[in-house]
């Protein structure tokens, strides 16, 4: 009867040390994941409109998987949110300068993984509009 308890135990000991490295090897799988997502995307400022400041949103898809782009403003408000499975997205996203200052937050999420870029955009509207814009 001892025997049986302790080889009991040790399976018991043995699943539990499985479950928790095959936690740990997940955990990883989702971080190295989400670098390779972070690499795909890229938000650039490309100038500035009449009324509206300029960006291209990119993102390398080639699995052509479905993916929603969403732009908040500094407040958290969604201004923009959209579906696609473009495999090479490419879009002009144009922000109505509304404010002398905003902060735009660009999210990409696909599946259970997502990419945030946020930016700080100053207006400076003398006789030339000047528009600063920096990556936070």
């Amino acid at each position: 009867m001892k025997l049986n308890y302790r080889s009991a135990a040790i399976a018991f000991l043995v699943a539990i040390a499985s479950v928790v490295f095959a936690g740990k090897a997940n955990a990883a799988e989702v971080k190295d994941n989400a670098a390779v997502l972070e690499k795909q995307v890229s938000v650039k400022y490309e100038g500035n409109a009449e009324n509206s400041v300029v960006f291209r949103v990119a993102f390398e898809n080639p699995t052509a998987q479905k993916f929603t782009l969403i732009i908040k403003n500094d407040a958290g408000d969604v201004l923009y949110t959209g579906q696609f499975n473009d495999a090479n997205f490419s879009k002009a996203v144009h922000l109505l300068k509304e404010a002398s200052e905003m902060n735009p937050v660009f999210v990409i999420r696909s599946g259970n993984q997502k990419v945030e870029q946020a930016f700080k955009v100053s207006v400076n509207a003398n006789l030339e509009s000047e528009v600063v814009v920096s990556k936070q």
